[in-house]
């Protein structure tokens, strides 16, 4: 059987995808993790799980570095290529110190070689599941940013920039052409709009916007 779903879902709100060539080693972790009550999604394939997709859930990978095709380690880097940055943790039955600095300058939250005992797993696994929680976290923030940024008009967004350098309202008039109060009125709007209470917050802001990507 290539995919599997075993455990009570959404226990912890989180999934683990398990991605190894080997049936009896998917069995195998579908049990210990439905032991602590972690949803699980299992695959014969890297190709299955593409093809599956992943839920709006935090998660993580716990994928073999050996399968016929594709290789876990380029899977992973397959899966940077596609923005997929679900969390990964090698398994493996056949690793070497290559891989192991491979995978974790790649990012791997951990490298384990078979036969692992089962509570190094199951504490890779949370980590993994943690630093995906926060990057969702982080992720909804700099949604919510943008959202209040989208709402600045061409002179605030101006203004803003100015203001976060450290410019006094007289220099910024004199650097965009306005008069000081025009400045005055659309620094008031962009706190406001922005939610900050204070200059500091608004360069906190600034710096968590990253304008140049936008």
């Amino acid at each position: 059987m290539v995919t599997s779903t075993r455990a009570r879902p959404e226990a912890s709100g989180a999934v683990v995808y398990v991605i190894d060539d080997d049936e009896s080693v998917r069995r195998a972790l579908e049990d210990l993790l439905a032991s602590v009550d972690l949803a699980v999604r299992s695959f014969g394939s890297t190709q299955a799980f593409l093809e599956h997709g992943v839920s709006e859930t935090p998660a993580c990978v716990v994928l073999d570095i050996r399968m016929p095709g594709q290789s876990g380690l380029d899977f992973q880097q397959q899966m940077a290529a596609l923005s997929m940055r679900i969390p990964v943790i090698f398994i493996t039955g056949h690793g070497d110190i290559e891989m192991s600095v491979r995978a974790m300058k790649a990012g791997a939250i951990e490298f384990l070689t078979k036969p692992f005992r089962d509570q190094d797993l199951l504490d890779a696994i949370q980590q993994g599941i943690k630093r995906d929680m926060q990057r969702r976290a982080e992720d909804d923030v700099a949604a919510r940013l943008r959202g209040r940024w989208e709402t600045l008009t061409p002179g605030e967004r101006d203004v803003m920039g100015l203001v976060v350098r450290g410019l006094l309202n007289k220099q910024i008039a004199a650097d965009l052409g306005v008069s000081e109060i025009t400045v005055k009125v659309r620094r008031g709007q962009i706190m406001r709009k922005m939610q900050a209470g204070s200059v500091a917050d608004l360069v906190r802001i600034w710096d968590r916007l990253d304008i140049s990507t936008l």
